[in-house]
């Protein structure tokens, strides 16, 4: 982006275009680049660090170095805004970090760098017939990302509502380059750590719980939006994992209800792989198409509608009864990460509130598509998060959550 300044005599301060754009108007444009009076101000981009060894973010981060501030760390970028890019500065990327150091089976934790998938990390605990404690969603972030921020799915209530529950130690280089160690035993500074949001320093290596694989059972219920709103609460307060699809322009709302079962036989991962598979790369190309080729709105969407209902109704009740967090999770793939990025953004609504807000929001979906004939294409997706007060700045700490992803 290039963005024009004018220097005028007598004054030491720059004025914008927007300024003086009446003025600007009048003037002939190639008798004011002669003139001298202008120039071109050019944003410099920032400086991208691929640290390989610890060191590297410890040099860095150092009161005598060389990077410009100020410093953001990032993973697997998988964020729908801009908080992972600067103008200026430096963006440190901790991907390459991504060794997983132990797996200790008798004490069930695992230690892995802060560069390490989710997905990655959750195929080789299941070698060892070890799970991570939730269910989370957006498997490709890197667990770094996880822990600084909030990475949430379907969990149930005694498995903390967000990734960063797990933390049992962890270590991070300071904003003045300083390498720290925070253990278990120093429960509030852990605390302040966890969903940090890369504000108290970069994380390099986490140590987390894990256990056993536990076997869970799956049912599918379809309703309208009136009826989830008045079982909403009821939902909100029992142990359950939750996590349903809006179709707010069909009023269908679909439930995905996981309890633990040790009667449920674990099953076949490739089910789960082949519901992923339809709801984060069939249906974003599928939609895609169709609204190349389809010129006619409403015909378009109707078409966009029945392929969702489709895919929830034959795909998860057909194919999906029961299973584990590792084979409800996803499977990371670096190389398909571009291919399958989709734009969200997530909502979070206190759990009493929860009938009044699905409604609101399905009355707001229809009249933003009635005013400005916009609509998103892709389901809402939503979750259940229990009441989680492992991190200072968990926005479940003094209630249970409801959260909402809109996707496109």
């Amino acid at each position: 982006m290039t963005i024009v300044f004018w220097r005028v005599p007598g004054l030491k301060h720059r004025i914008s275009s927007h300024s003086i754009l009446e003025s600007a108007m009048s003037v002939n444009a190639v008798s004011v680049r002669r003139s001298g009076r202008f120039r071109l101000h050019k944003q410099s981009a920032p400086t991208v660090l691929h640290p390989v060894k610890v060191r590297e973010i410890r040099d860095a981060l150092a009161p005598d170095s060389r990077y410009r501030t100020p410093f953001r760390p990032v993973g697997a970028n998988s964020s729908a805004t801009d908080c992972t890019s600067s103008a200026a500065g430096t963006v440190i990327d901790v991907s390459a970090l991504a060794e997983i150091r132990n797996i200790d089976t008798y004490g069930d934790t695992v230690t892995v760098q802060a560069g390490v998938r989710i997905g990655d990390l959750a195929g080789q605990l299941a070698k060892h017939g070890l799970e991570l404690a939730g269910a989370h969603d957006l498997m490709s972030r890197t667990v770094g990302g996880a822990v600084a921020g909030a990475c949430i799915g379907p969990a149930f209530g005694d498995d903390g509502a967000f990734f960063a529950s797990q933390v049992k130690s962890i270590r991070v280089i300071t904003p003045n380059g300083k390498p720290i160690h925070i253990r278990s035993e120093q429960n509030n500074l852990l605390n302040a750590f966890r969903l940090s949001f890369g504000m108290l320093g970069i994380i390099y290596e986490v140590e987390l719980k894990v256990r056993p694989i536990r076997v869970f059972s799956v049912t599918h219920r379809r309703c309208t939006f009136e009826q989830f709103a008045a079982v909403s609460e009821r939902l909100s307060n029992i142990d359950v994992g939750l996590k349903y699809f809006l179709l707010p322009f069909r009023n269908r709302v679909y439930l995905d209800l996981r309890r633990h079962s040790p009667d449920a036989r674990a099953g076949h991962r490739i089910p789960w792989k082949i519901k992923d598979w339809g709801e984060s790369t069939v249906l974003p190309h599928v939609f895609k198409s169709i609204n190349r080729v389809v010129p006619v709105a409403g015909m378009r969407y109707r078409l966009i509608d029945e392929v969702s209902k489709m895919t929830q109704g034959l795909v998860s009740t057909r194919l999906v009864n029961s299973g584990s967090n590792f084979t409800a999770q996803m499977s990371s793939s670096k190389g398909d990460d571009a291919a399958r990025r989709l734009h969200y953004s997530t909502w979070f609504f206190p759990a009493a509130d929860f009938a009044i807000v699905v409604q609101a929001y399905r009355e707001f979906c229809l009249r933003v598509h009635k005013d400005s004939g916009f609509r998103c294409d892709m389901p809402t997706v939503g979750f259940r998060i229990s009441r989680d007060r492992s991190a200072l700045l968990s926005p479940s700490f003094d209630e249970p959550m409801i959260a909402l992803r809109a996707i496109s």
